[in-house]
């Protein structure tokens, strides 16, 4: 482990910044030997935590459950279990949310929500919406706050409460099928087709680093793309290319999109 090599992963001031705190949280959790945790990470930030800190036993991410996409980077000491992570002593706490099931409520506007209500965005990890219900990952340091501040979302009027991590049962995510036929499997247009933007606009935000792919940024639109792939596009979403079907008689290629609402 080397601070040093945080200018060498860093691409931006923000990333320095983020670097910075990061290692300081962790550094103090291994000096103090006490448990440490950092806000959630995206699957970009939790690649450069990695190459900072190396393969270190005693580090781990962790989201609220195993398939999060956003996760904190965490320091247990030897005298911890990995049991600490779902206790009630979590530095990660899951809220349960329900509302009007003839109401409507998206991903996007329950952590638009939390924004507005003065949440920071590392506070928040994974979102998961259902019918009249959803479920929030936040910081236990946040969650108080939350609890007693988020009242409804957009027009429509919520009920909290904290849910235990150790038995959890989320609803599965909607999406929206769309089925389209492509000249080749591209990132430009797939991330067309998907986000019903014209194929040079998809173009830009590939290049200006606005695209993942599996949670790794990329800015090379002639990138192909593999069946089962999630693309997410910053301010927009998230899209998986669920099936590849072949070529049609013109020799277009048949593909299935699921957009994630």
């Amino acid at each position: 482990m080397d601070r040093s090599n945080i200018e060498k992963i860093s691409q931006d001031p923000e990333d320095r910044l983020l670097l910075a705190k990061i290692w300081d949280k962790i550094q103090n959790g291994m000096r103090r030997n006490i448990p440490a945790a950092t806000g959630f990470l995206s699957p970009r930030e939790q690649e450069m935590a990695k190459y900072l800190f190396g393969q270190q036993a005693e580090l781990m991410f962790f989201g609220g459950y195993p398939e999060a996409e956003r996760r904190s980077l965490l320091f247990l000491p030897d005298y911890l279990e990995e049991d600490f992570l779902t206790s009630e002593d979590s530095p990660l706490v899951c809220v349960e949310g329900s509302f009007y099931a003839g109401d409507c409520l998206t991903h996007r506007d329950i952590l638009g929500s939390l924004i507005g209500a003065g949440v920071q965005r590392q506070a928040i990890g994974d979102i998961a919406v259902g019918d009249g219900c959803f479920f929030v990952f936040v910081t236990a340091q946040m969650a108080p706050f939350i609890l007693q501040n988020l009242t409804q979302a957009g027009r429509v009027h919520l009920s909290l409460r904290q849910v235990p991590l150790d038995n959890l049962s989320l609803p599965q995510a909607k999406t929206r099928q769309i089925r389209d036929t492509l000249a080749s499997l591209r990132l430009d247009g797939v991330v067309s087709a998907g986000f019903s933007i014209g194929r040079s606009q998809a173009a830009q935000h590939i290049a200006a680093g606005r695209v993942a792919v599996d949670g790794q940024p990329w800015e090379k639109p002639d990138k192909q793309v593999s069946e089962g792939a999630k693309i997410s596009l910053r301010g927009m979403g998230k899209i998986c290319l669920k099936a590849v079907n072949g070529q049609t008689k013109k020799g277009r290629i048949s593909v299935v999109i699921d957009r994630y609402i």
